[in-house]
């Protein structure tokens, strides 16, 4: 594959050399739980190739844990969004809110770092590479970020096309830069504690380990409504996965996305578990990486199964499958209806005939096909399981 990369030709021995030894490192990858969560590739890169280095992630405070969690980062540094967004929009507290950033940037600054690596491509993330002091700074050229996200980096590299899988984007990125990108796939650390929380829940609540263990997330965020499958179609899914395969059903929830989990429930003839309410993200990831499968839309909690190996099934609508699949090393089965309309971001969809289209058919055929692949895999690892004990994987 040939990649068009501006300026490379006359800059590429500079380009390499500015990445050769670095003492310090920030990752800026500040949002959302899913781009966090792609992004980690792209951290076991950087610090295979700079094992030395300090590195330290600048990210908003839905993420924070998964970051927090991983012995690899040095140091993980809280963008406080929320907090600054409430100032800023006020004629009140304009002011403070624009002291309160400055007061920010200035602890970045103090921290010295040599080279910023910006994969947001966004003007919040740009402005945070600029004002951080770094010497070099890594982002894309215009036409692979938004908001005028290029002119805060002096190290710009073009992409073969802006339709790349998010976590291949982050990874060419690296390329460019002269990296070795071989890599194994990443881990997602989960502290003891939270991973005794979960398996507590699950032997008070029955968990039979010679049954498959299917995680169903139906929400989404508020935001993205339109990426939702209906609450009678899972039920009809959890309910033939019951009878077909003995399969035990978990719905997992954050938020306002209980009322969904509830509204299925009462419509389902079987009994299924409700998750706890995780609080944060290491005991979600637990939740799954005890699941033998984990189905849902194109959500943050998708990719955070695919992180921790769990075979998924993803059901995708108006967002870009090509963009957004699970992880590729996890085994997936991506369920979409071909629309002319889609890929789209239309909040207010009339029909949502792309998501209308997946049939409930589609959706028991995918996940028998993934159950049967992997009973053999499944009943070796609940061989190692007891109720009398931590479940473990």
């Amino acid at each position: 594959m040939i990649f068009l990369i501006k300026g490379w030709n006359k800059h590429k021995k500079r380009a390499v050399k500015m990445l050769m030894k670095p003492n310090k490192i920030l990752i800026i990858r500040l949002s959302a739980i899913g781009d966090v969560l792609r992004t980690l590739p792209a951290f076991h890169i950087i610090r295979k190739n700079f094992p030395e280095a300090s590195i330290a992630w600048i990210v908003e405070e839905e993420a924070r844990d998964i970051l927090e969690a991983h012995p690899e980062i040095d140091e993980v540094i809280i963008f406080p969004k929320k907090e600054l967004a409430a100032k800023l929009k006020s004629r009140k507290t304009f002011f403070k809110g624009l002291k309160q950033f400055f007061l920010f940037m200035k602890e970045i600054r103090k921290k010295r770092f040599e080279v910023t690596i910006d994969f947001h491509g966004l003007f919040k993330s740009g402005i945070i590479s600029f004002l951080s002091g770094a010497k070099n700074r890594v982002g894309f050229t215009k036409p692979f970020t938004k908001e005028m996200n290029f002119l805060f980096n002096n190290r710009r590299f073009a992409l073969a096309s802006d339709r790349l899988n998010r976590i291949e984007r982050n990874i060419q990125l690296l390329e460019k830069l002269g990296l070795n990108i071989k890599q194994e796939p990443p881990e997602v650390h989960i502290p003891k504690r939270d991973s005794e929380i979960i398996q507590d829940f699950l032997r008070h609540n029955r968990v039979e380990p010679q049954r498959p263990l299917i995680a169903i997330h139906p929400g989404t965020s508020p935001s993205t409504p339109y990426k939702r499958w209906d609450a009678y179609r899972y039920a009809v899914v959890a309910d033939k996965a019951i009878e077909d395969s003995a399969a035990q059903i978990i719905f997992t929830w954050a938020n306002e996305e209980i009322e969904m989990v509830k509204e299925i429930i009462g419509l389902m003839k079987y009994r299924a578990i409700v998750a706890p309410e995780t609080k944060n993200l290491c005991q979600l990831a637990e939740i799954f990486k005890c699941s033998d499968l984990y189905l849902g839309s194109d959500t943050g909690p998708m990719h955070l199964a695919a992180f921790v190996k769990t075979p998924v099934v993803a059901i995708f609508g108006p967002t870009d499958h090509v963009v957004n699949e699970p992880y590729k090393h996890t085994p997936h089965i991506v369920i979409r209806k071909e629309m002319s309309c889609a890929p789209c971001r239309k909040r207010n969809c009339p029909t949502r005939d792309c998501m209308k289209g997946i049939k409930e058919s589609d959706v028991i055929r995918a996940v028998n096909i993934m159950l049967d692949s992997f009973k053999n895999k499944r009943n070796k690892k609940m061989k190692s399981r007891s109720l009398s004990g931590p479940l473990q994987n």
